[in-house]
């Protein structure tokens, strides 16, 4: 039998309108299951933390970011405290030049405003009122608003994705690319080309991703930043702020201000 959240997520892709906006909480720890839409999804939260996993990778998702979702991917997210999802679906048939591929964003102050008034706006809207205007303004914005390096990318290679498992259950773990090689009877060289082949990035490049990720965890349930950072396997509070400033331009203690 159809759930009443399937039910509602079906009316949203049913309408004649090229985009429309929907809300719904969850509790903290709840995942939605596996799952993907026929429409783009510009996945927001009002309040909480989205960890969205999908074959393309793996994305943490505070309130100032949003997730642009290609429409068909398969998807779970699971949430970190309360999360108030506000969510707009797109027909990148109708709508042009949306993100091509899945990808987080920044939200502006306008285009939280948007998002938030959006929902209000009823699935019939008239596309060239009111309604429709504010649904072109907030297009636009999420067309200015720049990509951020929130994205972790998977590897299928069993080599590649052996390492990456090991790195993201334990990323204080030091151990370098031709320590990995020795313990998979290859070379050093050989799992860089895998790591540059199967994730686009540098081994360095994908452990200091996947500690930033791990850390956004930890960070939005509000633990102490030097417990992370030695949990992420830095030797102290002031490396691991130097690498959070380099991503983000504030210190790891403002990001969810």
């Amino acid at each position: 039998m159809m759930d009443d959240l399937t039910r509602k997520h079906l009316k949203f892709h049913d309408t004649r309108c090229a985009m429309v906006a929907m809300e719904v909480d969850y509790p903290d720890g709840m995942t939605t299951g596996w799952h993907a839409h026929p429409r783009g999804q510009l996945l927001y939260a009002i309040e909480g933390v989205m960890i969205v996993r999908s074959e393309e990778g793996f994305w943490v998702v505070p309130p100032s970011r949003a997730l642009w979702l290609a429409a068909g991917l398969e998807h779970d997210v699971k949430m970190s405290g309360q999360v108030k999802i506000r969510t707009i679906f797109v027909d990148t048939a109708k709508i042009q030049r949306f993100p091509t591929r899945s990808s987080v964003i920044e939200v502006s102050p306008l285009l939280r405003e948007l998002i938030v008034a959006a929902v209000q706006i009823p699935l019939d809207y008239r596309e060239g009122g009111r309604d429709g205007r504010l649904m072109g303004l907030l297009a636009d914005e999420v067309r200015v608003s720049g990509v951020l390096p929130l994205h972790l990318p998977l590897p299928v290679e069993k080599r590649v994705k052996l390492i990456c498992e090991e790195i993201k259950a334990n990323p204080a773990d030091t151990s370098t690319a031709g320590d990995w090689a020795k313990r998979l009877n290859v070379t050093a060289k050989t799992v860089h080309r895998l790591f540059a082949k199967e994730t686009g990035m540098t081994f360095a490049q994908w452990r200091e991703q996947a500690r930033l990720l791990f850390a956004l965890q930890r960070l939005a349930s509000d633990e102490r930043v030097i417990d992370v950072a030695f949990d992420c396997g830095y030797a102290s509070q002031s490396a691991f702020t130097a690498m959070f400033r380099r991503h983000f331009g504030i210190p790891p203690s403002a990001f969810y201000r």
